[in-house]
């Protein structure tokens, strides 16, 4: 049973957290501006392969650093779950009357929030350096795709959470975890340079179907058709957020 109010109890407390960590916000976005200013600026006139003639390489790299910190800021949302259970905060929610689902959703929608915002952050960075919105009617949709990279991401880091007790332990499982995943993502090169049995664990990975829909969108190049991309992250966020609920529901306080 979902329950609305201890979501919005949930949602408030993270967003209170969050601008109250300047050093968090901080810390999330400096890579990606870095990574913008060096990588695209720098590789501006460079030939990549894979490219089609008519896209400059920032115009391919904007939507993966988008992806990118999406990526980086939900997974990391578990660390939050392993500080309230340092501090016995967890125990008072997980004895309070309250679904364990509408725990996890309020957890999604609070951690989703900060992590869309930092993502339209990083874009709205990235058309001071040249980068140019394909359409500005479709654009704004998205962020649907942000959204739902942050679901199947923030959904990870509290089925991790779920089964740790130490934060250190936490950062390292999920930095060997994630690592992967954004370089197999076409996030900074096309998929098409890699390998063919490499090539194979890219698209078993959501966030290529993220970053794909991403740029298709805002640059007008994707190589998949956009409508696989949508459906293809529906699937895995509703599967992730289950298994979410039921490790949740099954952890120890």
């Amino acid at each position: 049973m979902i329950q609305l109010i201890p979501i919005y109890v949930l949602w408030l407390r993270e967003m209170k957290k969050f601008f109250r960590m300047k050093s968090r916000i901080i810390g999330m976005l400096t890579m990606p501006f870095f990574m913008l200013v060096f990588l695209g600026l720098g590789f501006r006139r460079a030939e990549i392969p894979g490219l089609s003639g008519s896209m400059d390489y920032i115009q391919f790299l904007v939507p993966g650093m988008v992806g990118m910190t999406i990526l980086f800021s939900s997974s990391f949302t578990g660390v939050s779950i392993l500080m309230d259970r340092q501090f016995g905060f967890l125990k008072e929610i997980m004895v309070a009357p309250v679904s364990r689902l509408s725990i996890v959703i309020g957890r999604i929608i609070g951690g989703g929030f900060t992590s869309v915002m930092q993502g339209c952050v990083i874009l709205l960075f990235s058309l001071f350096l040249g980068f140019q919105l394909f359409d500005i009617v479709i654009a704004p949709m998205a962020i649907i795709f942000m959204i739902l990279i942050s679901i199947c991401f923030i959904s990870l880091g509290l089925i991790c959470a779920s089964y740790m007790k130490d934060v250190h332990g936490f950062t390292m499982i999920m930095n060997l975890i994630v690592y992967p995943i954004f370089l197999l993502s076409g996030a900074l090169f096309p998929i098409s340079n890699l390998p063919e049995f490499v090539r194979v664990f890219s698209y078993g990975s959501p966030l290529t179907y993220g970053v794909d829909g991403l740029r298709g969108l805002l640059s007008g190049h994707s190589d998949l058709p956009l409508i696989v991309d949508f459906f293809v992250l529906v699937l895995v966020a509703f599967a992730s957020v289950s298994v979410a609920a039921y490790a949740f529901k099954k952890s120890q306080i």
